[in-house]
């Protein structure tokens, strides 16, 4: 059992909950592509590709993983190649517990599986590059390898898939990314990804909002500079977050490892004191009101 509890949320219902809420308290949502940022004598000028511009004080950077502002911005980690690929997608599974959480590995990668509002069981895995080149093909991939794995042959054997065809992201980077690059505030992934068998990803990217949000209240009260704000959220946001994604690269290294992987089940099976230790290890306190 999760020391915390939790339930399961798609992307999907969660953001519409944001959405509604954001235009009951009467902010104005704008849908564009952003094509520009730039700071420019202390105003940001946002430019969008129907050739608006915006003008904003600060700007937070919330677009998730990988997107072309970051390619806009020349972040560090968008120029290497990585080797991890992820693969999603909604089950019809009447055989799933709703107050459960699995994590299966097999070879080069990872799979969990959890109950999302809709009662559809979401199936996310994370593999390599060179596990998924000898198939190139997801449901081929999926027959032959995830199958090595008796639970996940069985779910895939016995459910239906929900979407017309699984999603998938290519270029998943764990490398290190600043918390504030070019004067954008980042929130969620964009600050860091943690690695997804931590289940922490969401989780983290409302309390990051959270803190920012809590950080810009302050500066503006007391009438602090920029450099100060951004000083001030760097270090919150490494004290709150760099220790779990240290933890989590060692774990995901260790679940990927056949020998080291079969000792750590084998341990926390026998030990619920040292799972509860990793869950918290990679979770942190709860957020008190």
């Amino acid at each position: 059992m999760l020391p915390l509890g939790g339930f399961g949320m798609s992307r999907y219902a969660f953001d519409k909950l944001l959405y509604d809420r954001a235009l009951a308290l009467g902010i104005n949502i704008i849908q564009e592509t952003v094509t520009s940022v730039v700071l420019s004598t202390d105003e940001f000028n946002v430019e969008t590709q129907v050739t608006r511009n915006y003008k904003f004080d600060y700007v937070i950077g919330a677009f998730g993983k990988r997107s072309t502002i970051d390619k806009l911005l020349n972040r560090k980690f968008i120029q290497k190649k990585t080797r991890w690929m992820a693969v999603k997608a909604h089950y019809s599974y009447d055989n799933f517990s709703e107050d459960s959480v699995e994590l299966h590995n097999f070879s080069g990668g990872y799979c969990g599986l959890s109950k999302v509002e809709s009662n559809a069981v979401n199936l996310c895995y994370l593999t390599t590059y060179a596990s998924f080149q000898e198939y190139g093909d997801i449901e081929e991939f999926q027959q032959n390898v995830l199958t090595e794995n008796k639970f996940l042959k069985h779910f895939l054997a016995d459910s239906d898939m929900l979407f017309d065809k699984p999603l998938s992201i290519a270029q998943i980077s764990f490398e290190d990314k600043p918390s504030v690059e070019n004067h954008m505030l980042m929130i969620g992934d964009s600050a860091g990804l943690i690695h997804p068998l931590c289940g922490n990803g969401m989780a983290m990217a409302i309390h990051s909002a959270k803190l920012v949000s809590e950080v810009l209240t302050e500066g503006f009260q007391h009438k602090r500079t920029r450099h100060d704000i951004e000083q001030t959220y760097t270090k919150l946001w490494s004290k709150t977050f760099l220790r779990r994604l240290r933890i989590g690269a060692m774990l995901q290294a260790t679940l990927l490892n056949p020998i080291a992987s079969k000792i750590a089940i084998n341990s926390i099976g026998k030990s619920s004191w040292l799972l509860k230790s990793i869950i918290k290890a990679t979770h942190g306190k709860p957020i008190l009101p």
